[in-house]
């Protein structure tokens, strides 16, 4: 399958950054901020910093049998605010998507899935930084025990998922691997790229009757 979408196959490409060996001005266990001398497109000189991650991130949408969904609720440090996301974290570069994602639901609610479908993959920032991540619905849930980072004081929440989309439209839920995980993960369920019991729970309709001879 093309990186690249319909429309951009085949059309003639803007010129491109020239990028020479960059200078490391900080480091830590999981970002650098490296220092590249540059040429522009347009052919001027000049300096271009970059964020680079040394992990990768996930998320992951638990869908519960009766349409809703579980929350974490946590304080981000950036922004000094109370933030209501998804299942999220890193994963090393080592490590798959789904496996990372699997830990990372399991460590912050408690929750296992019998089924999981991969659904988004995000550029962050994609001017400053190489932050990547991959977004997963997971369904068909058994519930366990959390185990928490020892930096983390989590709270968990299930609401419905048609709660979680209007807060997203209201601008009260801002992360952006949960509003584009839940935006991707409605658009699936209303064009029919979801299993059909899973997708009426999901938009809080009822299951359908069974016909009888």
């Amino acid at each position: 399958m093309s990186d690249e979408p319909s429309w951009s196959s085949g059309r003639p490409r803007p010129n491109g950054w020239t990028k020479r060996e960059g200078v490391t001005r900080f480091q830590n266990p999981w970002i650098s901020v490296v220092e590249h001398s540059a040429v522009a497109p347009t052919g001027i000189e000049t300096q271009y910093a970059v964020l680079r991650f040394h992990k990768f991130a996930v998320a992951a949408l638990p869908v519960h049998a009766d349409g809703t969904i579980s929350l974490v609720g946590q304080h981000r440090f950036p922004f000094d605010q109370w933030s209501w996301e998804l299942p999220e974290g890193g994963v090393p570069f080592s490590e798959s998507a789904l496996e990372g994602a699997k830990r990372e639901l399991r460590e912050e609610t408690g929750l296992t899935a019998a089924h999981w479908r991969e659904v988004l993959n995000l550029q962050f920032s994609n001017s400053i930084t190489d932050e990547v991540g991959t977004c997963f619905l997971a369904w068909d849930l058994e519930q366990g025990e959390t185990e928490f980072d020892e930096t983390e004081d989590l709270h968990l929440v299930r609401v419905p998922f048609r709660e979680l989309l209007a807060e997203i439209s209201a601008g009260r839920v801002r992360d952006a691997m949960t509003v584009a995980t839940a935006l991707k993960a409605y658009h699936m369920a209303r064009e029919g790229e979801l299993p059909d019991a899973l997708a009426r729970a999901m938009l809080g309709q009822a299951p359908q009757a069974e016909e009888t001879a």
